[in-house]
C-alpha cells in the first residue's frame, strides 16, 4: 500500500527542507510543486502563450502532461515526455511561473497532476493547502510552523550567509513574513489553515534532525495504525 504524506505551514517554516529529508529517508518521491509550476510555465512559453492571456493559458494548459521521477537519487521533471529539469531553472520560466501561478485554471490542472501522481506513488507533499485541497485524504498531514521571530532569523542567516541582505534587517524580514502569513491565510482560493486532523508541529526550538525524527515517528506511528 503505498502512502501519501503532506506538509502545509506557513513560509519560512522550513517545509521543502523537511519534506525532501523525510522523503529521502523513506525512500517516496518529493513532489516539488514549485518545479510543476515551472513546467507548466515552460510549456505556456513554447506554445508562446502571452502571460496575460490567462483563456488561452486555461486551454492550452489541457495538454500539458507534468510528472516527477526519481532516477538515481536525483529529481527529473517530465513534461510531456521530456526531461525538462534543467531547462525550467532559467529567469524567463521563473517569471512566466511567477504569473501564471496566479491563474486559476493553472492551478487546478496542475492539483489535478499532482493527484495523479500521489494516487499511483508513495509521496512527500509540502505547500500551503496539500491536507487541505490537494490531498485531504493523506494518511499523514503536518502542520510545520515557528514563530514569526524564529523564521526571520532563519531567512536572516541565510541571506546573510548568501550575501543578499542588502538593506533588510531582522524586523523588516519578520514584518515582511507576518504579512504573508496574513496574506496566506486570507486569500480567496485555497487559504492557509491546518487540516482537522493535521499533527500540529512547532519547530521554533527544535534543529531540523529533530522536526525529521519527530515526523518519521508521526509517520510510523499512522502506518501501524492502518
Amino acid at each position: 500500500m503505498h502512502m501519501n504524506i503532506a506538509i502545509d505551514g506557513p513560509a519560512g517554516a522550513g517545509k521543502s527542507t523537511i519534506a525532501k529529508a523525510v522523503a529521502r529517508e523513506l525512500g517516496y518521491i518529493y513532489v516539488d510543486t514549485g518545479a510543476m509550476y515551472r513546467a507548466m510555465a515552460l510549456y505556456m512559453i513554447q506554445q508562446n502563450i502571452g502571460e496575460e492571456n490567462w483563456e488561452a493559458q486555461a486551454f492550452t494548459a489541457e495538454s500539458a502532461d507534468i510528472t516527477i521521477r526519481f532516477i538515481d537519487g536525483t529529481q527529473h521533471v517530465i513534461l510531456n515526455g521530456q526531461d525538462v529539469s534543467d531547462v525550467i531553472r532559467t529567469s524567463e520560466v521563473s517569471h512566466m511561473a511567477s504569473v501564471t501561478s496566479a491563474n486559476p485554471a493553472i492551478r487546478e490542472k496542475l492539483v489535478a497532476l499532482q493527484q495523479k501522481l500521489a494516487a499511483s506513488e508513495s509521496v512527500v507533499m509540502d505547500g500551503r493547502d496539500i491536507g487541505t485541497v490537494v490531498l485531504p485524504e493523506a494518511q499523514v498531514k503536518i502542520y510545520l510552523t515557528a514563530s514569526s521571530a524564529e523564521r526571520a532569523r532563519r531567512r536572516y542567516k541565510e541571506m546573510e550567509e548568501k550575501g543578499t541582505l542588502g538593506s533588510e534587517t531582522l524586523a523588516s524580514i519578520e514584518e515582511g513574513i507576518i504579512e504573508r502569513d496574513y496574506r496566506d491565510s486570507h486569500r480567496e482560493h485555497s487559504p492557509l489553515r491546518q487540516a482537522e486532523d493535521a499533527v500540529y508541529l512547532d519547530s521554533s526550538d527544535l534543529t531540523i534532525e529533530e522536526v525529521i525524527a519527530r515526523i518519521l515517528s508521526i509517520i510510523s506511528e499512522k502506518g501501524e495504525a492502518l
